[in-house]
């Protein structure tokens, strides 16, 4: 099984919403599947959960709303599981937060992983299948953020905090 898992999500479809699965496509084959593996998600649903239990470390990439920053701002942020929010518990059926899909895996598989969220602010999120300007400028140094964080999973020198630890870092 791998050690890493990338959960990117959004709608293709979407325009700035489709980054994650751009992004994805980009990774596919820098990694041995023996020991990362990516999946493309429109939402993040609970049956995320299980798969998620078996991973040490957890990857998810998003498009970002307008309002967290400038367009194309790319954002890495470690997540913890959080209780789940009756609006989330309410709606099992649509989009859970990552920290949601985190607090699942740990109550119901008893599971821990190590996890961060890795966005970029969006600029356009209209129907079409490109990526606005900002967004397009962006794309290579997301995928370079993932890939540093999924090194950092196998490398003793990690600069990426232990579990426990509190990280976030804005990149311009």
């Amino acid at each position: 099984m791998p050690a890493v898992l990338i959960v990117a999500y959004g709608n293709p479809f979407r325009r700035d919403d489709g980054v994650a699965w751009r992004a994805a496509d980009a990774l596919r084959g820098k990694f041995s599947k023996s020991r990362v593996d990516i999946l493309c998600l429109h939402q993040l649903a609970p049956e995320l959960a299980e798969t998620a239990g078996r991973f040490e470390r957890l990857i998810f990439v998003d498009a970002a709303s307008e309002q967290t920053g400038e367009p194309g701002k790319i954002r890495v942020e470690q997540i913890r599981a959080e209780a789940i929010s009756k609006n989330e518990g309410a709606a099992f059926g649509h989009s859970l937060s990552p920290a949601a899909v985190l607090a699942l895996a740990a109550n119901l598989y008893g599971a821990k992983p190590q996890a961060f969220s890795v966005t970029v602010t969006g600029e356009d999120f209209g129907h079409g299948d490109r990526l606005s300007p900002s967004v397009t400028a962006a794309l290579p140094d997301l995928i370079s953020r993932i890939e540093l964080l999924v090194q950092a999973a196998f490398s003793r020198d990690s600069l990426v905090p232990k579990p426990g630890e509190r990280w976030t870092q804005d990149l311009a």
